[in-house]
């Protein structure tokens, strides 16, 4: 059994983690590590036990606690040495890695525990930037986040799996007309920015495929987006190639700050969903 649960998700803070029965990871640590082993409490997690952190790229929002996790609590921290340099210059990283640091490269798989982990290109303006695909007990799971735009690499990635976690940032009607100032809006829009509802919603009814099970849209920009709004774009656009929104396919936009039920990934049936007061985990 598979188990999902998004920490955080948006410019405050990324972390997600993923596990089977015996083996734990997290992808992202970007909010604090206080909130963090807060987080594990209060969904009956073990820290301790946590197998890795596999870091996306090196901006704050996504690596604010590997130093801590890393050195005080001896977890590894997976990444390409472009993002580990890219850690070591981040100055709100004030614990810098040493002996947790883990090097990766982009397209080689690797394992830990009970997962098989490819890490594979995604553009964005930091040093380096990276997806996960990972597999495990017979299930496929890929997040992809910080999407200058989507390129044939992170569409063949996300149309494998069953279970995909792909940025949705801004609408652009919001950002266009919003009070962020023209050069940041340039930067958000730019092939290294980040991903439209509009082009997330477009890549999903592009490559839909019967074998997704979920989708779950993260990142979604404070300023310039709501969940309702990401919905119901990814729902329109579906709905033109005949899919079903919640019947064919659920459709879940993350919260910012606010934890997500745990999501059990099961191939034998359609995704369970339980909240922390009512599973053990």
């Amino acid at each position: 059994m598979i188990r999902f649960v998004c920490f955080a998700s948006g410019s405050s803070g990324n972390c997600y983690y993923l596990a089977t029965d015996k083996t734990s990871i997290l992808i992202d640590a970007g909010i604090g590590a206080r909130t963090i082993k807060r987080r594990f409490k209060e969904f009956g997690l073990d820290l301790e036990s946590l197998k890795a952190v596999l870091v996306t790229h090196d901006h704050v929002d996504h690596v604010k606690a590997v130093g801590v996790l890393g050195e005080k609590y001896h977890i590894p921290i997976y990444s390409t040495s472009r993002v580990h340099d890219g850690i070591k210059r981040c100055y709100n990283v004030t614990e810098k890695l040493k002996v947790s640091a883990r090097f990766i490269q982009k397209e080689v798989s690797f394992t830990i525990g009970d997962f098989s982990i490819t890490p594979f290109e995604v553009p964005h303006d930091s040093l380096d930037n990276i997806g996960y695909y990972i597999e495990a007990e017979g299930q496929k799971f890929c997040l992809a986040t910080d999407i200058g735009h989507m390129t044939e690499v992170i569409a063949g990635y996300l149309s494998k799996a069953n279970y995909l976690v792909v940025e949705s940032n801004y609408d652009e009607a919001m950002l266009l007309t919003g009070h962020y100032p023209q050069h940041l809006k340039e930067r958000i829009l730019g092939p290294n920015g980040h991903l439209s509802n509009r082009e997330t919603a477009e890549f999903l009814a592009s490559y839909y495929s019967p074998n997704w099970r979920q989708v779950w849209l993260c990142h979604l920009s404070k300023d310039n987006n709501n969940p309702e709004i990401a919905y119901h774009t990814v729902e329109t656009s579906l709905e033109r190639i005949g899919v079903k929104v919640g019947k064919d396919l659920p459709v879940t936009p993350l919260k910012r700050i606010v934890p997500s039920d745990v999501y059990i990934l099961n191939e034998n049936r359609q995704l369970s969903l339980f909240s922390d007061m009512d599973m053990n985990l």
